[in-house]
């Protein structure tokens, strides 16, 4: 279990066993790469960040992560794995998030919604994102880095 403050100083426990604070989380998030590139969407208010979001009711996370990255950036995933989970202690809410590592199969053409302007690929995440102004604050704690650690060791990128 690894312990932190994020970007906005909440309580952060991160652990890459099988799901350790919840069995139905009621977030995602999906590290997404596509033809060997990172495959982000850009946040209208956040930046740029790898998609996810809510579990609608009567859907898994799974099922979840497949459409936050089909909204977000028009991707359709070969191959999804359960990477790890988080859980913040925000300011009157816990929020529980299972993160994803996905392989695209392919894009279509993506019109801008209302959250984002679609996807946004690159050949490698920039140093130093915490002083990056172009990306979203979910880029910028120990959640990211120790994700692509994990994801390193596992031989998935």
């Amino acid at each position: 279990m690894i312990r932190f403050l994020d970007y906005y100083q909440n309580q952060v426990e991160l652990s890459f066993d099988d799901h350790p604070f919840s069995t139905k989380p009621l977030h995602v998030w999906v590290i997404a790469v596509y033809e060997g590139k990172w495959l982000l969407t850009h946040h209208k208010q956040r930046g740029y960040e790898f998609p996810g979001g809510k579990v609608e009711p009567g859907e898994t996370a799974e099922e979840a992560a497949r459409r936050e990255v089909m909204e977000e950036t028009g991707g359709s995933i070969a191959s999804l794995a359960y990477i790890g989970q988080y859980r913040v202690e925000g300011r009157g809410d816990t929020i529980i998030k299972n993160i994803y590592f996905a392989e695209i199969e392919s894009l279509v053409p993506h019109l801008a919604v209302d959250e984002t302007d679609g996807a946004f690929l690159l050949d490698d995440l920039p140093q130093r994102l915490d002083a990056n102004r172009k990306y979203s604050f979910m880029m910028k704690d120990r959640v990211l880095p120790e994700t692509l650690r994990v994801l390193a060791e596992r031989r998935l990128v």
